[in-house]
């Protein structure tokens, strides 16, 4: 009997776990991706702030699916699906498919502003957080040569656009790399004294936290010296800042967080889309035009309550685990039961002993909700070393509040 094809596009949380839960499974799968290893995203921001290093929160997809003889892995971007035909299109050819599942995430939205991108950029890859990471330590550098105050005070200006928790996140890491790590590392200037500004467009931060927990990130990343800015939007942005209202900041350190969008692989697909271009899936993920074709994570909008589900790691995760399911039992479309997710709950840390944490009517921040935010992000990386590594890290971090990947491996001039 001919076995029947899989493939997955996408090494991330959602296609990986699919294909994991598929191992005993005899299917012949192929998974593409773009890159050959996989991204702990929620932690690449501490790649950005010189916390961690790139090879502390990725592993190679190949040696993760070693001993799964079932599996290949393609170092080939999908560019579109050809639905009639049952294949996805590649620059090195062609991928025919009896079941397909889509977990390619997102990218950034500047709100249709693309020419922001270059100026301000945002955190998706390894290669973002190091752009970044050079940008952050670089600007410091540069200060530290210049006379002129108001110059300096430009260089040592921070603007974060987006009140999510990757924005939560980075000010509050820049706030302590640049008033605690670097205080006694400069001579001309005192990194104490940087400004830092946190922008939403919204009345409060992490919208999908509750009030308490609002106001408690707010007060917390304020006692780090961060100025947050509520219920502003960001007009301009160019090579000398942005403006914000009637005011126009001046500084070359802009990052974007303040919005995804679908990856442009959805745009082939016969399926409806949200005003961000995600697929609009039915109860059992698959799209409308076809049911053995799935969408999961952060390109599909799944609905749940009459709310989206957020684009979050434990959303993809179980996607994938659900998927692969009715793969592997070839479960015929009227038959399928409907996604549920599990709620496991919200956190976003903003600096050392400092973290907010939702689930269901539990309710935490501060020191404790810190040290389960750390507990449960060891848990979801991917392999043992990197588990290790991270950890060791912290530890370190902790004790000592001295980031030890403050390098600047190529020089660029941001100004």
């Amino acid at each position: 009997m001919k076995r029947k094809k899989l493939v997955i596009i996408g090494g991330g949380f959602g296609g990986l776990n699919a294909c994991k839960a598929l191992k005993n499974s005899e299917l012949e799968i192929t998974l593409l991706d773009r890159s050959n290893y996989h991204l702990f995203q929620p932690l690449l921001y501490q790649v950005a702030t010189a916390v961690l290093s790139p090879g502390d929160i990725a592993a190679p997809i190949r040696g993760i699916l070693s001993k799964q003889k079932n599996v290949r892995v393609l170092m080939s971007p999908a560019t579109s699906v050809d639905q009639k035909n049952r294949k996805v299109l590649t620059a090195d050819g062609d991928f025919e498919y009896d079941y397909l599942i889509i977990a390619v995430g997102s990218r950034h939205s500047y709100f249709g502003n693309d020419g922001w991108e270059q100026y301000a950029p945002g955190l998706k890859t390894i290669s973002d957080a190091l752009s970044i990471r050079e940008r952050i330590l670089s600007s410091f550098e540069k200060a530290e040569k210049l006379n002129d105050p108001k110059e300096i005070e430009k260089f040592m200006t921070f603007v974060i656009v987006g009140g999510g928790p990757t924005g939560v996140e980075m000010a509050g890491a820049i706030a302590e790399i640049s008033k605690k790590t670097l205080l006694k590392d400069f001579r001309n200037i005192n990194p104490a004294l940087t400004k830092i500004i946190l922008v939403e467009g919204s009345p409060k931060l992490l919208n999908m936290y509750d009030e308490p927990l609002n106001k408690k990130a707010k007060e917390s990343l304020e006692s780090l010296g961060v100025t947050v800015r509520l219920g502003e939007s960001v007009t301009k942005i160019n090579s000398l800042g942005l403006q914000i209202g009637g005011e126009f900041i001046e500084t070359p350190n802009l990052i974007w967080a303040a919005g995804n969008k679908a990856s442009t692989l959805i745009e082939s697909l016969d399926v409806q889309k949200d005003r961000i271009g995600r697929a609009i899936v039915e109860r059992d993920c698959s799209i409308k035009s076809d049911s053995n074709v799935f969408v999961i994570g952060d390109s599909a909008m799944f609905s749940e309550n009459g709310k989206p589900l957020a684009g979050i790691a434990p959303v993809a995760v179980q996607q994938g685990k659900y998927v692969a399911g009715i793969i592997e039992n070839d479960t015929p479309k009227d038959k399928r039961k409907s996604f549920v997710y599990f709620d496991k709950g919200s956190m976003a840390t903003i600096g050392r002993a400092r973290a907010v944490m939702q689930m269901r009517n539990i309710k935490l921040s501060g020191s404790l909700a810190w040290f389960l935010w750390g507990i449960v992000h060891i848990m979801f990386l991917i392999s043992f070393r990197n588990k290790y590594k991270v950890m060791s890290e912290w530890i370190w971090y902790y004790l000592t509040q001295r980031q030890g990947i403050r390098l600047i491996t190529h020089k660029t001039d941001w100004s």
